[in-house]
């Protein structure tokens, strides 16, 4: 059963989490590179592109919008759990099969608690820290870049050592609630990283709070007008030194609009969700390894 998840030219934390969990919170030989079956993991990955011939294994996957849903009934396709309601709406699967994202699961890892010696910290999307200029802002307002390219490692340590984390990045939201670290939601700028928020946060019964941030760059400022991904050449045009004028400006007010979030109230589910999500994440993933020990006997 092979390990499947997004991988892009740039490591992402959301993504690498996958290689980071699974092989600790499974048996050992579980996973191989048996393209025959497909553990699908954590991500907005339930796209309609995925083989069709190989078995699919849902563990804690959600729906991001990013192709037509698949068909999950079609035989392929087996569903341990999903990321929350509104993926399970749009693949027409049970409600009780929305638990919460599989990410949920680093809370049975061993992850020491350090000192909350960091402040604030600021963790943008990941395409967001490529088009905009996020560490620039982050120095101006006094607060500390968490890269979602860095290792897996270095950013579980960093969310736990902050106090409040202001985030962009989806799984910075869900990982720093796991851990108990209060956070406060940007909503992305590029429109089709959104619906995921709602999926995921619904799954614990939280009303979201999506604040806004004023874009770093002439880039962010053309994706943000277009509901494009700053990519093509309108956008590396604004990203050479043309727009040094309007980056100076814009820089200076993206780290108004941070240092403003940084007083803005946080977020966090109940103790009594979390626990709850956990426990059914975990009994979920439990009863589908005994399953496939049973049968392999």
């Amino acid at each position: 059963m092979k390990l499947t998840y997004f991988q892009s030219p740039v490591p992402n934390f959301g993504d690498e989490l996958n290689a980071y969990m699974w092989r600790q919170l499974l048996p050992s030989g579980f996973l191989d590179d048996d393209e025959g079956e497909l553990f699908v993991g954590i991500g907005s990955i339930l796209w309609d592109y995925h083989p069709k011939a190989p078995r699919k294994i849902v563990v804690g996957s959600g729906y991001g919008g990013y192709s037509p849903p698949p068909d999950v009934h079609d035989g392929s396709w087996e569903i341990v759990f999903v990321r929350g309601p509104r993926t399970a709406q749009v693949l027409s699967v049970p409600e009780k099969s929305a638990i919460t994202d599989s990410a949920i699961l680093l809370r049975a890892l061993p992850i020491p608690a350090p000192a909350k010696d960091i402040a604030i910290s600021f963790m943008p999307h990941y395409e967001s820290l490529d088009r905009g200029l996020w560490r620039e802002v982050c120095r101006l307002a006094g607060v500390h870049l968490i890269d979602p390219t860095a290792s897996v490692e270095t950013i579980l340590s960093e969310i736990t050592r902050t106090g409040i984390l202001i985030t962009e990045a989806m799984h910075g939201a869900i990982v720093a609630d796991a851990l108990r670290t209060p956070w406060v939601a940007v909503r992305p700028i590029h429109k089709q990283h959104r619906f995921k928020w709602y999926d995921w946060a619904e799954s614990l019964g939280l009303t979201l709070r999506p604040e806004k941030l004023f874009p770093s760059s002439a880039r962010e400022v053309w994706s943000l007008a277009t509901g494009g991904q700053g990519k093509g050449y309108a956008s590396r045009l604004l990203g050479g030194s043309l727009a040094r004028p309007a980056n100076f400006t814009l820089i200076h007010i993206a780290a108004a609009s941070l240092h403003r979030l940084a007083r803005t109230t946080p977020q966090l589910s109940a103790d009594g969700a979390i626990l709850r999500v956990t426990e059914q994440a975990q009994s979920a993933l439990d009863s589908f390894v005994r399953r496939r020990q049973l049968t392999a006997r």
